[in-house]
């Protein structure tokens, strides 16, 4: 038994936000400032009582049409998010009710921007399982709503958004390689240190990161694990049609192809008009690449993500 996706769908909340936009609402920037340090030109921001579930189910819908299914075929439902709902329950059985769903096992799974690679690796062992057939793991954030807007350093960078695959049992591998992996010891250097108790937040409710400690430790892990998932599958990385990694950084995007001796002509690049968009990002970049064509049957794909925690994972599929 194994597993292909067959179809994807995104959404995006309300119209593109400029960076000339967030100078205009007084944050202390510019386009010029934002755009030469991490390649972003715009973003999206949800609306006032949009939430992870709402943006997640206009996802779900559209990759549900792409796959000639309804929800009610699906038996799997993993939301990867970071800025869930509610604290329960998960923003998975929100979404399941949203759908009309009342039959699928629905959890979350919390590994920050990492979490939709984690997620479809998940839903891809439950199906080789042969306890599942069909599953529909989406990633949803927004971000805008745990950002210091008063913090022109990080407050820039993130944006809200959703995207959804369907992958289904099949007799031929769509996904061919996965690997997953953490490192505790580097929570510090990308976190929300609030916690809560007594149903309040205490300590600092908003995302603090020291963005050169990221770049360099994502640059590392990226690279290895893209190299870890060719080596299980026995493919060369030259073999890979395209890189779909996490958008976080235009930087880190050139950085990992240039170690895996990739050209930028064969990475999908969506940071510069969604921003980073945490779990959301991968299948966001991943349904751009099929609208627009560049991405067809047959393709060899790379998705990768990397994360507070730390999180890094990658998961190496053929469409």
């Amino acid at each position: 038994m194994f597993s292909r996706i067959t179809g994807v769908g995104s959404f995006l909340p309300g119209p593109a936000v400029s960076n000339d936009d967030l100078a205009r609402r007084g944050i202390e920037t510019n386009d010029d400032w934002i755009a030469s340090r991490t390649g972003i030109r715009f973003r999206h921001l949800a609306e006032d009582g949009q939430t992870a579930s709402d943006l997640g189910c206009e996802a779900s819908q559209r990759a549900l049409q792409a796959a000639g299914l309804t929800a009610a075929d699906i038996d799997l439902i993993i939301v990867a998010t970071s800025t869930p709902d509610f604290i329960f329950p998960s923003t998975a059985c929100l979404l399941q009710c949203k759908l009309g769903n009342r039959s699928a096992t629905a959890f979350d799974v919390q590994a920050v921007c990492s979490g939709f690679v984690y997620a479809l690796t998940i839903a891809e062992k439950f199906i080789r399982s042969g306890s599942h057939r069909r599953a529909l793991v989406v990633g949803a954030e927004v971000f805008s709503r745990i950002l210091d807007w008063s913090d022109r350093g990080t407050c820039v960078l993130f944006g809200d958004g959703a995207g959804a695959v369907v992958l289904e049992a099949a007799e031929q591998p769509g996904i061919l390689a996965t690997a997953l992996h953490a490192d505790g010891a580097h929570h510090d250097i990308l976190s929300v240190p609030g916690s809560i108790c007594g149903g309040q937040v205490v300590g600092d409710p908003f995302l603090r990161m020291d963005g050169q400690a990221v770049f360099k430790f994502a640059v590392r892990v990226l690279a290895e694990v893209a190299e870890e998932c060719c080596a299980a599958a026995g493919l060369p990385a030259a073999d890979v049609d395209w890189l779909i990694p996490h958008q976080a950084n235009v930087r880190i995007l050139e950085a990992t192809a240039k170690r895996m001796k990739m050209s930028m002509d064969k990475v999908i690049v969506t940071v510069d008009r969604h921003g980073n968009t945490s779990a959301a990002s991968v299948p966001l970049a991943l349904d751009v690449g099929l609208r627009d064509g560049r991405i067809r049957s047959g393709h060899r794909l790379m998705l990768e993500g990397v994360g507070g925690g730390f999180t890094w994972g990658a998961v190496l599929l053929q469409l």
